[in-house]
């Protein structure tokens, strides 16, 4: 009888296991379907990159094969816009979803320092999905710096902002200015690329996307290069001989342009650059900071593709805003012409198939991505958020948009892209018109001229914000911009440095 009562007790720990069994798999495929219902986010987030990228044709020499290969993947919105030409407001109006005229956020901000009344009706982006189940994940620059404390604890699950190792630069190789500037710094470091923030950024990402995960995620990669200083591995900046080819410029291109318009780009601070002849080197840094960013975003969709996310992983690559490298005879972004206001901006959605692998040529801004990314997560978004779903442009990106996009500088100062016009309006009534098919370097402003008076008016009257919200004043920190609330005090500095330049005999040609 003993054989029996065993043979009977083993049959039921059989049972039992078998019933565990199944019951594991029947979580795990439950588990799976919500995740498959549930995508999971990939946003890169690249600083200051304008479109001297492969896939935007900015530049003949530019070296993106990583981006370039997601934007054949994807869809590659070749007209995209910044909200605003500057990183802070740019990526608050990005992450709060909403524009600078509806909430006031206008300059740059330690958005920890503002008044917390002002920020509690917005919904920061990662924190909307992380209330909607999703595990966030921040690395790098998301928000400004400092900005990335901004309630750290309640929107990441997991948050990590890396520093450069100490870095041997090789200045003679580069441009070093004397006396230094930091901004211009534009050179090798002898370093392997590991000591770089962006890379070990891109390490991190690398690490988690090999982890499994019970949750689906919102893993947002910051990346800070191509931003100033451009100090790259010298492998990168290797890669780019001399010469390097000089963009379109025209040397009177200022003397049609509004007081305010020139004073807004902080023109002058190429002064240095003309000065030592250094443009040359200092594109090759951009160009070389570019590639590097390049490196870091192709390590970073590899391990994706290698992972067990790859099919039900949307990418979302963004610029915060673009840059001028001596065109409209500026260094830097805070204008509002093309260089400053166009951003390379990719989609993938690897579960959707009709529109991968084309253009969508529409003017979109990137006020639209809160909404789009919602949208394809089948997340609602909160009532305030400005913008649109761009979804059904994935699909169909050659679908019509009859709506301009529009970047903000200052409260006042708007600029409408439309296919065929940029019309800029700032706070003082000047304004820029340029028929952009006809004249894509935005040379001969039209603004004068009584036919398009009309036009003008009509873009207007039918685009532009009826009302503004008042500036928000607290955590306000760098206010480099002439606008209805500050309409003298930069173009003072302009003054100033226009006096500069006939000291050193260096013509600025806008009189």
């Amino acid at each position: 009888m003993n054989w029996l009562k065993s043979k009977i007790m083993i049959a039921r720990a059989v049972k039992i296991k078998l019933f565990l069994i199944i019951f594991i798999i029947g979580l795990y495929t439950t588990s799976h379907a919500q995740n498959k219902e549930k995508p999971n986010i990939l946003m890169l987030c690249i600083d200051d990159m304008n479109d001297w990228v492969g896939f935007l044709g900015g530049h003949p020499q530019a070296k993106t094969p990583n981006m370039d290969k997601l934007a054949n993947r994807g869809v590659n919105f070749t007209k995209a816009y910044c909200t605003a030409p500057g990183c802070s407001p740019s990526r608050n109006a990005l992450l709060f979803g909403i524009e600078p005229h509806n909430s006031g956020l206008y300059p740059f901000y330690d958005i920890n320092e503002i008044e917390s009344e002002v920020l509690e009706p917005y919904t920061a982006l990662p924190l909307l999905f992380r209330q909607n189940g999703y595990k966030t994940v921040g690395l790098g620059k998301v928000f400004h710096n400092p900005d990335n404390r901004y309630k750290k604890d309640e929107i990441w699950d997991e948050y990590k902002m890396y520093a450069n190792s100490k870095l041997n630069l090789l200045k003679d190789k580069g441009y070093y200015p004397e006396p230094y500037n930091k901004r211009l710094v534009s050179c090798p470091a002898n370093n392997p690329a590991t000591d770089f923030k962006d890379r070990k950024s891109a390490d991190h990402a690398i690490r988690f996307l090999e982890k499994k995960h019970n949750k689906p995620f919102f893993l947002a990669v910051g990346f800070i290069l191509p931003h100033t200083p451009f100090i790259t591995p010298e492998e990168n900046y290797d890669r780019f001989n001399l010469p390097i080819f000089e963009p379109a410029i025209r040397a009177d291109d200022l003397v049609d342009i509004p007081l305010t318009g020139r004073s807004n780009a902080q023109i002058y601070v190429e002064l240095p650059l003309r000065r030592d002849n250094a443009w040359e080197k200092v594109r090759r840094g951009y160009l070389a900071s570019i590639s590097f960013t390049d490196d870091n975003v192709g390590l970073v969709l590899d391990a994706l593709e290698k992972s067990i996310y790859a099919d039900n992983t949307i990418v979302v690559l963004w610029s915060d805003h673009g840059f001028h490298l001596g065109e409209k005879r500026t260094f830097s972004k805070f204008s509002l012409w093309e260089e400053a206001t166009r951003t390379p901006f990719i989609i993938l959605d690897p579960r959707k198939k009709e529109g991968h692998g084309e253009v969508c040529e529409q003017t979109v801004g990137l006020i639209n991505v809160y909404k789009t990314i919602s949208d394809l997560a089948n997340i609602e978004t909160p009532d305030y958020v400005d913008g649109m779903s761009l979804a059904p442009w994935l699909i169909s990106p050659n679908k019509q948009l009859d709506r301009p996009a529009m970047t903000t500088w200052g409260r006042g100062n708007y600029s409408l892209r439309t296919k065929k016009w940029r019309y800029t309006r700032y706070f003082d009534g000047s304004e820029e018109l340029y028929d952009v098919i006809k004249d894509s370097n935005e040379w001969t402003n039209l603004a004068n001229k009584a036919e398009y008076k009309e036009l003008m008016q009509q873009l207007a009257d039918k685009w532009l914000p009826k009302n503004e919200a008042p500036q928000v004043k607290s955590g306000r920190k760098l206010y480099n911009v002439v606008d209805a609330d500050s309409p003298t005090r930069a173009l003072k500095i302009f003054k100033n440095k226009s006096n500069e330049f006939k000291l050193l005999n260096l013509k600025p040609e806008l009189d």
